[in-house]
């Protein structure tokens, strides 16, 4: 499916492969997969493990990706399956900070709603974030509360948003 510039593919072992690779700046380095092992064995796993994921193409360039999912998939995190998705994303480090963020969102929630046809989108992001939380917000999604979520080997606090479909 083609979005405005984007094209959504499941992703592949070598796209997978590459997400493993990107490094942030710091602080937002506390996105890197490489500090997640949960994610880290989720992409780079068989294929299987990599269901709901999407390479995010512009021509033949992976710039990002998306994974949506069944609601309740946090670890640690208890909320009813009210048949919204939850969502994951990423946009390749080199790419963030220049504007490109609320089209990319955009993007994704148009393949999602077309895709899974949910109720609504759900996202979880780190309260420190306010860059991604402010481009959220602009895309419809709206704060519902705080909690802490054990990550990297350390609690952090995160940021619920939920927006309908």
């Amino acid at each position: 499916m083609t979005s405005p510039g984007y094209v959504f593919e499941p992703m592949s072992d070598e796209q997978a492969r590459a997400v493993t690779a990107w490094r942030y700046e710091a602080p937002y380095d506390f996105y890197d997969t490489a500090n997640d092992p949960e994610g880290l064995e989720e992409l780079l796993g068989p294929p299987e493990r990599r269901e709901g994921y999407y390479a995010v193409l512009s021509g033949d360039e992976l710039v990002g990706f998306f994974c949506y999912g069944p609601g309740g998939q946090l670890p640690g995190y208890d909320y009813p399956g009210d048949g919204s998705v939850d969502i994951g994303l990423g946009l390749r480090p080199d790419l963030t900070g220049k504007g490109l963020g609320f089209e990319f969102v955009r993007a994704g929630v148009e393949f999602g709603r077309h895709r899974f046809s949910p109720a609504g989108f759900r996202l979880f992001v780190a309260t420190f974030n306010e860059r991604a939380i402010q481009i959220y917000e602009r895309a419809g999604f709206r704060r519902v509360e705080v909690f802490m979520h054990h990550n990297d080997g350390a609690d952090y606090p995160f940021l619920l948003m939920t927006r309908e479909a």
